[in-house]
């Protein structure tokens, strides 16, 4: 069979693929524009005193298609939390005025705004900072100077997470109760407050059927496949240590199993 592309010239291959070019360029910014669309009707709100940080992080989540509101001032951050009711809290931990530390403990204490997802700022990255913020409440935590595509990924991952909760499902294990329509820890009947970090870290745990999870699996699991690879699974042994702290007597349900990871015992 004589081949039929035996005539065509270099220029018109050329232009052929400059064509192909032209019709996927449209189907690019079509599929952008809806991922952007999704996130169009998410409020991000941001409590942080430096103006430039502010300005870069209101331009970059603007772009990603978010609704960004910012205050300076730690009142006034307070005051927005609650009349706005954003999606997600970015909160800086140094504040002057109210700090960080107790504008966290304040909205964990309000009904309102107690599983506000918040990420923190902290302008130091050592081990006892974060600690801090995971023992406040926080859902997770970026140290400054951040890269804003990663800040995007994270707030990207909690949202979506929070979005794929189950309607009505119960995981049991003794006096324990994992009620995941209502994101609530009861233990012996008694509500016990747990963050959203800790939650999803005990909901992997207890519906792993007493299979070992690796640290790097619960890390994929809890913090998503795209920013699992830039935290380190130290993290995940601090969430587990405050998340024994709040089990108390239950506490020995969750078991290390040396370096490897955790399983959890439901008998």
């Amino acid at each position: 069979m004589e081949n039929s592309f035996a005539n065509i010239s270099a220029g018109d291959v050329k232009k052929r693929v400059e064509r192909i070019k032209g019709w996927r360029e449209p189907f690019r910014m079509f599929f952008y524009a809806n991922i952007r669309l999704k996130m169009a009707n998410e409020t991000i709100l941001i409590i942080e005193d430096e103006k430039n940080i502010v300005e870069l992080v209101k331009f970059n989540l603007g772009q990603e298609g978010f609704r960004v509101l910012a205050a300076f001032r730690s009142n006034t951050g307070l005051e927005m939390a609650l009349r706005e009711k954003p999606a997600l809290l970015i909160l800086d931990l140094m504040l002057p005025e109210i700090t960080g530390i107790e504008i966290c403990k304040i909205l964990r204490q309000n009904p309102k705004t107690k599983t506000l997802p918040i990420i923190m700022l902290m302008a130091r990255g050592t081990e006892a900072d974060k600690v801090l913020g995971l023992e406040l409440g926080a859902d997770d935590y970026i140290t400054k100077p951040f890269s804003p595509r990663e800040l995007a990924a994270r707030i990207k991952a909690i949202l979506r997470r929070s979005r794929e909760q189950p309607e009505s499902e119960m995981m049991r294990a003794g006096p324990l109760e994992l009620d995941i329509s209502r994101h609530e820890l009861r233990l012996s009947g008694k509500k016990v407050g747990i963050t959203a970090k800790e939650f999803q870290l005990l909901r992997a745990l207890m519906g792993s059927c007493g299979r070992v999870l690796t640290r790097e699996v619960l890390l994929e699991k809890v913090w998503g496949r795209d920013n699992s690879i830039n935290i380190e699974t130290r993290t995940v042994d601090m969430r587990i240590g405050q998340l024994r702290k709040k089990l108390g007597k239950e506490s020995g349900r969750i078991v290390t199993i040396k370096s490897v990871g955790y399983r959890f015992d439901n008998d």
